[in-house]
């Protein structure tokens, strides 16, 4: 904490000190942003890198609270209706002005059948133009966390996609299409280059229209997937930035000069899920059965992996082990809900037996080995844990484009058992609920849910939570819905995992958000 208040002050005084000489600045995280069209790929770093490039309504400062941005200002003209007055004079990167018939169309095509980032504008039934400045947003009832989802509505540009034949968002076979390759939006920077796996350069947006907090003329993100290559990048200088900081080299960077580690909490939520919905599992061909449809072998699961030596070995004390599926810091959080249920092998294996599989059976754990911290080493603790009460357990560890494509829609979440991690991009527990913990709660619910999980009631409970704008009936409607699904064993959370950055005395000022978002638009060089 003290860190991060010492970094605002710097932030600060960096922003309100004389202009300085610009600078470029190269940065690194352990892999690639998955593509560039701001309507696919709701991935986290994915997501922030699409932040620099296009806008929405409004924005995330770098405390996270909500900001105007292409919206000046919005008005609840009725109980369904929210009426934004858009910003005059904005041009895209190509030189075109922005208007509503923009909006509407972007609103158009992030609902589109491939898009990931749907979710975002759920419960939204129209948007509507009232003039070239004006736009109105119209949902199906009273949405209580409307404006905090628009922060991921990305505006694009209607002539520039009908030119470049991007009308839809376009994943699979078709994912590398123009605006997957390509950019442009109404932010501070723009796509320079784009070399996948090796670099994408940015520059700023000399016709931008807020002022500039940076003062940096190139930006350069190079994904470097080894955590000792990275870690020696930023010791020679040959990058200003690096996350996240392996959690064995922190001691040592730390005590280097001309190097910070700079160190938090994180919002996101680490867990483990299950196939709960084919009727054989796709690692027992030919048995007719899938073990993970009886709530006993997710319990025996969820027992038989000892979470307090994951944190102490694997984590060296950097997370927070959890027993929801929300951090604290997201709206919902239940404090009298976050305790674990104990570690228990020997229980674990009495309830795979009482459920027909005294011997155990085997299964596939599919994992990142590039997208969390010491992902691919959780799951490699977890094989033996789990070997112990008779699961055999396959892992297949691989990067996260190939992990996501598996477990997710473009493969048909072609999965028995894997890992996620998810941080609510409204920072409210209904984004985990409708993307991760339900089916039918709406349009796009369920878009993350690669396991399928499902129950009558919390499907009932998340959209009553989508209209809900009494926050106390709320907040009890939310942990009712995560009761049920801690009791249905549902998912298997793990923990939080700690933000830890590397920095160079080269960069002034780079705030550090709870989300793990770089914020190149704050970021100052000496």
């Amino acid at each position: 904490m003290k860190i991060r208040i010492a970094l605002a002050a710097a932030l600060a005084l960096a922003v309100a000190a004389p202009p300085v000489a610009a600078k470029t600045f190269k940065y690194s995280t352990t892999g690639d942003v998955i593509g560039m069209d701001p309507h696919i790929n709701n991935e986290g770093p994915t997501n922030a890198m699409k932040d620099h490039i296009y806008e929405g309504l409004v924005t995330r400062h770098w405390d996270l609270a909500v900001r105007p941005a292409l919206a000046t200002e919005w008005t609840q003209v009725n109980p369904t209706t929210t009426r934004f007055k858009l910003r005059s004079g904005v041009t895209f990167h190509d030189g075109s002005p922005f208007t509503a018939d923009d909006v509407v169309f972007s609103f158009d095509r992030i609902r589109g059948e491939q898009s990931d980032m749907k979710t975002y504008v759920t419960g939204v039934k129209e948007a509507r133009k009232v003039d070239d400045l004006t736009v109105e947003l119209v949902t199906e009832a009273p949405d209580p966390v409307l404006i905090q989802n628009l922060t991921l509505f990305h505006i694009m540009s209607k002539s520039w996609a009908q030119k470049h034949n991007t009308l839809l968002p376009l994943r699979g076979a078709n994912a590398e299409s123009f605006a997957n390759r390509n950019a442009n939006g109404t932010g501070p920077f723009k796509l320079a280059e784009r070399v996948p796996d090796t670099r994408t350069v940015l520059v700023p947006n000399e016709k931008w229209w807020g002022t500039p907090e940076h003062n940096l003329t190139r930006v350069e993100f190079r994904p470097i997937g080894n955590a000792a290559t990275r870690v020696a990048a930023l010791l020679t200088g040959e990058i200003d930035m690096m996350f996240p900081v392996p959690l064995q080299d922190i001691p040592r960077l730390e005590r280097t000069a001309g190097v910070k580690v700079l160190q938090g909490p994180e919002l996101r939520t680490i867990f483990l899920g299950f196939d709960q919905f084919r009727d054989e599992l796709l690692d027992m061909a030919g048995s007719g059965k899938n073990p993970f449809k009886d709530v006993r072998v997710r319990r025996a699961f969820y027992q038989a992996i000892d979470i307090n030596a994951i944190h102490r070995v694997v984590m060296r004390g950097a997370s927070t082990p959890t027993a929801l599926m929300i951090a604290p810091g997201i709206a919902g959080f239940s404090k009298e809900l976050n305790d674990r249920y104990p570690f228990d092998p020997d229980g674990a294996k009495k309830l795979l037996a009482d459920a027909g599989y005294p011997s155990g059976f085997t299964v596939t754990l599919d994992c990142p080995n590039d997208r969390y911290v010491n992902d691919e080493a959780i799951c490699q603790a977890v094989v033996p844990m789990l070997s112990r009460i008779g699961v055999q357990v396959r892992l297949n560890a691989q990067t996260k484009g190939l992990h996501f494509d598996k477990i997710g829609l473009k493969e048909g979440r072609r999965t028995s058992f894997y890992m996620l991690g998810w941080t609510p991009g409204t920072y409210d527990a209904h984004n985990m609920l409708y993307n991760i913990i339900t089916l039918n709660a709406g349009p796009g619910s369920g878009a993350n849910n690669s396991g399928r999980y499902t129950n009558p009631k919390v499907e009932e409970l998340t959209k009553a939570i989508g209209q809900e704008l009494d926050k106390e009936k709320r907040t009890a409607m939310i942990a009712e819905a995560m009761k049920i699904h801690k009791e249905d064993f549902g998912h298997i959370p793990l923990h939080q995992q700690a933000l830890a950055w590397g920095v160079r005395e080269t960069v002034a000022a780079i705030p550090q958000a709870a989300n793990d978002a770089v914020m190149l638009k704050y970021v100052r060089m000496k």
